[in-house]
């Protein structure tokens, strides 16, 4: 069947055509101009609908009612009135028409202050981003600033908080030396004093530049909502992690999303280490973990600074001893080495034997060591050996023996850890202000933004194995007994501190037990620290 050909235009129809679209588009301009006012009208009645419909769906429902019966009876009143109905009509019309006038135009763009910076900003990129051999560059003096930065956006002060560059193909993105230049470059243009977050596309050869917004400092400790064997670290930025919990705040009840800790035999990095400047928040988060491991998990604590830091947990359930002296923390950590390998002893009979392990090798054991190169160094000029070295086994192997080993040290005594802390503790914290190598020696690799000199305590960096780089602000868990210490901060503390009972230690022998005795002790008073535990025998 032969096709039918398609209809021509006549000769000369193309001019009639453009003619007839003229006529059109001046007709619709006219009726446009004519029916102006009651587009405008439409516009603000649509507006008021909306708005009426947003009230009614906000009002709880035992109010509905009597606002349904205020309405009807303001409406009859106005029916009632001489000249009501026209009168309502009239004021109805007008606030439309007042709802639905023309927005003045809003700016976009930048301004000029804005425009200069972006400007200056690509002038000091070119040198590093422009090579004589291109034979048209993307970067070049004098050239036009719209071509390569895009996204771009500012602060109430007029300073960068967002940008997106293009940068050409030939620029060595895959060295960290070259990043780096251009990293230090963009934060001093940009603004000092701020982290920043720079990420990088190499497929498309585009990098986005970030400010990011401090953490918040509100949460202080409190029940958290975690699993069976999750210990909270502190809390990180929207989206680096793909949970919330509910947690409360200064400014209220709010979802936070959470750093979680997994310890115990299916952990993949079942130690940790704290590192961290004095006044950094490493006591803090010690305590912090202290507190939400006592419910179900023995606690041995050795406070190698002396400071009385630990004070709180002296004498409560749960909690071993708070060793504070070196003759202590000895004898201390002997007895968590020889009851490492008598947990492993018994769980291995009991799986050799088709038994589950008995109940006191399944509680879990925390040795929370902080500052313990103080004690090597005591340990050293008396001649005696390095509290340290008695960390080997629990190190080794405390995963199998649900033994979980903290050690917190300051960032410049870490040349003073043993060789089994720097290789058993893959968890890794850098809390306070530390220049990016320090951070990179810490945790093994750089952090993924540009650390601030003035960080609030308890901000630093984690990372968990081969986890990634996260950023960190750790809740506020400050000491009780401190004078410095709020009341509100005070309380939280001390309504999650199991009861306090009397403790015995009885001399350490070849079982290195514990004898408790029951006996409840009046709460000492705010700044008054426990007498500590004497041993017997």
């Amino acid at each position: 069947m032969a096709r039918r050909p398609l209809p021509h235009l006549p000769a000369g129809g193309g001019e009639r055509v453009a003619r007839g679209r003229e006529l059109a588009r001046t007709a619709a301009d006219g009726a446009r101009d004519a029916l102006h006012p009651l587009i405008t009208i439409g516009r603000g009645l649509r507006m008021m609908a909306a708005a009426g419909r947003r009230s009614w769906t906000h009002t709880p429902k035992d109010r509905r009612g009597p606002a349904l019966f205020l309405a009807a009876a303001c409406l009859l009143l106005v029916a009632l009135l001489p000249y009501g109905p026209p009168l309502l009509l009239v004021a109805v019309v007008g606030v439309a028409g007042w709802k639905g006038r023309g927005r003045p135009p809003v700016p976009t763009g930048p301004d000029e202050a804005e425009v200069r910076r972006l400007a200056s900003l690509y002038e000091a990129l070119v040198p590093h981003f422009a090579v004589p051999e291109d034979p048209s560059p993307l970067f070049r003096h004098g050239g036009e600033w719209s071509t390569a930065l895009a996204d771009h956006a500012f602060d109430g002060d007029g300073r960068l908080t967002r940008l997106r560059i293009a940068y050409p193909p030939y620029f060595p993105d895959g060295e960290p030396a070259a990043r780096a230049r251009i990293e230090q470059l963009l934060q001093a243009k940009s603004g000092r004093g701020r982290e920043y977050l720079f990420d990088w596309d190499e497929e498309d050869n585009l990098l986005l530049m970030t400010v990011l917004p401090p953490l918040p400092t509100d949460i202080a400790a409190q029940c958290f909502v975690t699993a069976p064997g999750e210990s909270l670290l502190g809390f990180t930025d929207e989206g680096a992690v793909p949970r919330t919990i509910p947690v409360a705040a200064a400014a209220g009840h709010r979802d936070a999303p959470p750093v979680l800790w997994r310890t115990g035999t299916r952990s993949a990095a079942p130690h940790l280490l704290v590192a961290g400047h004095p006044g950094g928040g490493a006591t803090s988060l010690l305590r912090s973990l202290a507190l939400q491991a006592l419910p179900d998990a023995d606690i041995l604590v050795v406070d190698g600074g002396g400071t009385g830091e630990f004070s709180c947990l002296a004498g409560r359930t749960g909690v071993l001893a708070v060793e504070c002296g070196l003759t202590g923390a000895l004898a201390g950590l002997e007895w968590a080495a020889r009851e490492t390998e008598r947990r492993l002893i018994e769980a291995d009979r009991a799986l050799q034997s088709g038994h589950p392990a008995p109940e006191d090798t399944r509680r879990p054991l925390w040795i929370l060591c902080d500052r313990p190169g103080v004690l090597g160094h005591l340990a050293a000029a008396d001649g005696r050996p390095d509290p340290q070295g008695l960390l080997q086994v629990p190190l080794r192997h405390g995963r199998a023996a649900r033994v979980t080993v903290v050690v917190a040290e300051h960032l410049d005594a870490l040349g003073e850890l043993s060789e089994d802390v720097r290789a058993h503790t893959r968890a890794r914290v850098v809390l306070g202000p530390a220049t990016p190598a320090l951070v990179e020696a810490v945790l093994g690799v750089p952090p993924h933004t540009t650390p601030t000199p003035d960080v609030p305590p308890g901000r630093g960096y984690v990372r968990l194995g081969t986890a990634p780089v996260l950023r960190l602000q750790v809740p506020a868990t400050p000491d009780p007994y401190d004078d410095a210490t709020s009341e509100p901060h005070r309380r939280a503390v001390l309504d999650l501190l199991p009861p306090r009972q009397q403790f015995r230690r009885r001399a350490y022998g070849q079982d290195r037990a514990y004898e408790r005795v029951p006996g409840q002790e009046p709460e000492p008073a705010v700044g008054q620290v426990p007498a500590p535990l004497t041993a017997e025998g």
